[in-house]
């Protein structure tokens, strides 16, 4: 999910006061009293840490973040999809307080009851025949993890010719490099000078938008094309949904994307990071598509907020290494894994899966709205479960329009609504997803301060 666009503006603005149950904003945005801290993280970090909303987060408490001046916003970025059980749950807060008080912060690969724990949780999760779990610490650790299985079982099966992996337009699976080279936005791969990436081969993803063909035909046709046969082909990955929309792999797509992976003997590699936990409604987004993939990465919603990814999978990948070959220093860190087991049992216990999937109607209806006020500024909408995604473009084009996209941004955070910074294509794409145990006011005060902000914004011609 690739951000793009300039630094936040530091320009502080007048705003008017809201008081709402889930909003308060008693000052100017950003706050006057914030800049000194502001410009000292801009003067000691790398410019790129300077893109989302200048608010200062000082604590959370669930569907709200506040900062220390007094103002509150409805949280819609769940902190880019992470904090899916809300802000300082106290079980989590609680789970995290207990392992730390144990002296327990950090175990290495030694063995301990939470991580057991925490594994247990997890399988349980899993569809057959998936059934082993690796801990991690990121999505793009995870995304690496698989992409490296999938070339080791490739050798194995085929000989260094099985090499390649097949990834979509589009396609955002993490900033390091193996990650990047796999992701399908070649402005992220350009400090590669064209070197590293010949088995890495990408097709059109069928989103119904940017690929308007949603048949599997056009998989088949674009490997021909690059002239890819299929037995060099070692594994697939794709997200369930890209970060640039919420628009899940067409289920007949997936179905025959599953037969021709088993055909060719190449290991399909799903990309969960955002839609695994109950994101999409139901567990994972591939629940949706009536296939099991042979490896999964996750993140994210996984644990609630601590560093934790997972990589989910099949017997025969998962043991293609023996003991110390593959390991990571803070893989299964106990306070990450103390906060996962408490995440994942809320989210179970809660109801969240289930009230994302109640409210999925309500989130795509405000979504619409929110189009036909923009006035054809959106080109597109898309929405499953909690999260959507507005694509902002050029009036009758695929073509991205990111200055709308960010002026709709700025306008909802000055009314206290958080929004991340616009993603995808181009820079212009906005994400919905707030915390799955969002009640239903809160989401639709939400989409109703969106559906405000988006009219009358600046025409396309004058900002593009």
């Amino acid at each position: 999910m690739t951000m793009t666009g300039p630094q936040a503006s530091l320009k502080t603005e007048g705003v008017e006061v809201i008081e709402t149950p889930y909003r308060r904003i008693h000052t100017p945005i950003p706050v006057p009293e914030s800049r000194e801290l502001l410009e000292r993280l801009r003067a000691l970090e790398p410019r790129s840490m300077g893109g989302q909303p200048p608010v200062v987060w000082q604590g959370g408490d669930g569907v709200t973040v506040h900062d220390p001046y007094g103002n509150r916003w409805l949280d819609f970025s769940s902190g880019v999809l992470v904090t899916a059980s809300g802000h300082g749950h106290p079980a989590i807060v609680n789970a995290i307080r207990d392992i730390a008080g144990q002296g327990l912060y950090h175990a290495y690969g030694f063995p301990t009851d939470i991580r057991r724990a925490v594994l247990e949780e997890l399988t349980a999760w899993l569809p057959a025949p998936l059934g082993r779990v690796f801990l991690l610490t990121t999505g793009a650790e995870a995304v690496e993890c698989c992409l490296k299985l999938a070339r080791t079982l490739g050798n194995r099966r085929g000989g260094p010719d099985k090499n390649v992996i097949v990834s979509f337009h589009h396609a955002f699976h993490g900033r390091t490099m193996g990650a990047q080279l796999a992701g399908g936005i070649p402005g992220l791969k350009s400090w590669l000078g064209g070197t590293g990436a010949d088995a890495f081969v990408q097709v059109p993803y069928p989103d119904g938008f940017r690929e308007p063909d949603t048949g599997f035909g056009v998989f088949e046709r674009a490997l021909e094309a690059q002239g890819v046969a299929g037995e060099r082909v070692c594994g697939v990955i794709s997200e369930t949904y890209q970060g640039c929309n919420a628009a899940l792999i067409p289920p007949d797509y997936a179905r025959a994307l599953r037969a021709w992976c088993d055909r060719t003997g190449a290991l399909l590699i799903l990309d969960e990071v955002q839609a695994g936990f109950g994101r999409t409604g139901a567990p994972f987004g591939f629940s949706h598509l009536g296939i099991v993939p042979d490896l999964v990465a996750c993140g994210k919603g996984i644990s609630g907020g601590m560093p934790m990814s997972a990589v989910l999978g099949r017997d025969e990948p998962m043991d293609l290494y023996g003991p110390g070959e593959m390991t990571s220093t803070h893989s299964a860190n106990p306070v990450c894994c103390a906060a996962a087991l408490a995440n994942l049992q809320t989210i179970r216990r809660e109801g969240l899966i289930e009230n994302a999937a109640r409210l999925a109607p309500v989130l795509r209806e405000g979504l619409e709205r929110i189009q036909r006020a923009a006035d054809g500024q959106i080109g597109r909408i898309d929405a499953i479960g909690l999260v959507g995604a507005l694509q902002f473009t050029k009036p009758g084009t695929t073509e991205p329009c990111p200055a709308p996209a960010r002026e709709l941004v700025r306008r909802c955070v000055a009314q206290g609504l958080l929004l991340f910074a616009p993603v995808g294509v181009g820079g212009a794409a906005i994400k919905i997803n707030p915390p799955l145990l969002i009640p239903e006011d809160a989401l639709r005060e939400g989409l109703e301060v969106m559906e405000r902000a988006a009219r009358d914004l600046p025409a396309t011609d004058a900002q593009s």
